[in-house]
């Protein structure tokens, strides 16, 4: 039986994990070696990128243990949160060839939002005993969080973890990990974005002392002159975190790495994996929206480029950049290493993104599911961007929405499709001034240590986004998406792709029909009013 497209396709994309599993067997690169028997703490690891780092991690290295820094939530206990998330299909292929590596991963009670992390005493001994690898990856990634949030969490989390640092007895790592845009600031657009630290908005002890002696209701008030050329709270706080890393680091073996907007995976474990708290936050949402017929606008320039990562590639320049800070330390002359991953080496546009999408090739890779014909305009015009969101969104929303509530036929549980539309309106207002300016990001510091790794850990760790081309990415993101999210086994895709071609012209059909009765509608209304006021 003749496999489904989506099926080559995965299975195309799998055979590039050959060369890395064959080295990664072997055991033996320098990178392997330096987190062999390492105990490691992380913090972040129930977010995206967390789970990611661990799976990988414990697949490609022989670490010894993982302390995961969890909070109790929603009524579940860190234990039974870490069981969920171990049930992701993310861990498939590590649970397949590593079966005990659950048994090494410590979940501690914590909060990076807490003083001394919120650990009990005991905890907190017993990692400055035993851990000799911290990797920072927590913080509130929300754009609109309120600067109290957004500082408690992101700037004062980041002091603790230093302090708890400090107080580990064999310490041969700390990786901070920051973002690309902590200093993608307004007169930086169009400009470099070096691997530097530049000055920092406002002192980290003073902005500590502010957020810890201003009532919050005072503090919001005052957010938009304090964070003046930043575009939110979390980019501000995430530039004054760095500043704090420089100047109470001290003697601690400390690097950072700045990732860009962290999408679905290229091929590692799995082509396009991608989680459903993920899948609204960034452009893999807008595939998945505009692939099953539901999102048909987005704001964006098409000449910019965007700005993301897979996040198998951004873990893997996280792993090998530890090893490479703390193995060339020389090379930084007793200042701190910073590694961008850059989304300005790959170059790739909104406009390359769109033109892709609306190749057949694409289209018969449809999921079976698609409820309406797969087409997205994008603009850069407010106003134009305004008009079409009523027009494609909104009023077919209000319209599909009152006509399952009539009919009773509503999924329990499936938010209206206004709400859909309101919260994806939300997230393009939220990101448009990333979607809509670039910078050149420089990854000079990130290139220089791709070169010092070895072949094998080249084949291991691949992090160099140059090497990735767009259709590739496109390619694993609508198999992530059909396999993850959508859930289709991966098959009917030749169904998908008849949907796709008569419901083109059924969408042709619908769009007449509509743009008329609008026309018929607004005519109505005019010659009502005019009528009324004797015109």
């Amino acid at each position: 039986m003749a496999l489904d497209i989506a099926q080559q396709t995965e299975l195309a994309l799998l055979e590039r994990q050959k060369p890395m599993n064959a080295v990664i067997d072997r055991g033996d690169s320098a990178v392997q070696q330096f987190y062999r028997d390492a105990v490691v703490l992380l913090t972040g690891g129930s977010g995206f990128l967390g789970k990611q780092f661990v799976e990988k991690l414990f697949r490609s290295c022989e670490v010894k243990k993982v302390y995961l820094l969890l909070r109790s939530k929603k009524g579940k206990t860190i234990q039974q949160r870490l069981a969920y998330i171990l049930k992701d299909p993310l861990y498939d292929t590590v649970r397949r060839k590593k079966p005990d590596f659950v048994s090494r991963i410590v979940p501690v009670e914590g909060d990076v939002a807490e003083l001394r992390l919120g650990l009990a005493d005991k905890e907190w001994d017993n990692i400055t005993k035993e851990v000799n690898v911290i990797v920072h990856m927590a913080a509130t990634v929300n754009f609109q969080e309120p600067l109290h949030i957004a500082g408690i969490t992101n700037v004062r989390g980041t002091r603790e973890l230093i302090e708890l640092g400090k107080q580990c007895h064999n310490l041969k790592l700390f990786n901070h990990i920051s973002t690309a845009f902590a200093h993608a600031t307004v007169p930086r657009i169009n400009g470099d974005v070096k691997e530097q630290f530049y000055p920092c908005p406002v002192a980290p002890h003073v902005f500590l002392e502010l957020i810890a002696n201003i009532d919050e209701e005072r503090l919001t008030s005052i957010t938009p002159a304090l964070i003046k050329d930043w575009p939110n709270t979390y980019t501000f706080t995430k530039a004054i975190a760095e500043e704090l890393v420089r100047t109470s680091a001290g003697d601690l073996p400390v690097c950072i790495v700045k990732p860009p907007v962290v999408v679905s995976s290229l091929v590692e474990p799995s082509p396009g994996w991608i989680d459903n708290q993920t899948i609204m936050s960034s452009v893999v949402g807008l595939l998945f929206g505009a692939g099953m017929g539901v999102v048909h606008v987005h704001a964006g320039e098409k000449d910019v480029v965007i700005s993301f990562s897979p996040v198998d590639f951004v873990n893997n320049a996280i792993i090998a950049a530890g090893w490479d800070s703390v193995q060339n330390r020389q090379l930084w002359g007793g200042d701190i290493p910073i590694y961008t991953i850059s989304s300005s080496r790959s170059g790739i546009t909104w406009g390359e993104i769109s033109r892709s999408m609306k190749q057949d090739e694409f289209y018969r890779l449809s999921t079976p599911k698609v409820v309406w014909y797969s087409f997205a305009i994008e603009t850069n015009n407010r106003l134009l961007y305004w008009l079409l969101t009523w027009f494609l969104h909104y009023i077919p929303g209000y319209f599909l929405d009152a006509l399952v509530s009539i009919l009773g036929v509503k999924p329990k549980g499936v938010p209206s499709l206004v709400k859909i539309y309101s919260r994806i309106d939300n997230m393009f207002n939220v990101y448009r001034y990333f979607t809509s300016n670039n910078w050149n990001f420089r990854d000079d510091n990130l290139q220089g240590m791709i070169s010092r790794l070895s072949p094998a850990d080249k084949a291991i760790y691949t992090c160099d986004i140059g090497l990735m081309q767009h259709r590739d990415f496109l390619r694993a993101a609508v198999v992530g998406i059909r396999r993850f999210i959508v859930k289709d086994g991966l098959v009917g895709s030749d169904v998908g792709y008849r949907k796709q071609q008569w419901l083109f012209y059924a969408n042709i059909v619908f769009l007449s029909l509509y743009v008329y009765c609008l026309w018929k509608l607004v005519a109505l209304l005019c010659s009502g009013v005019a009528v009324l006021f004797n015109i």
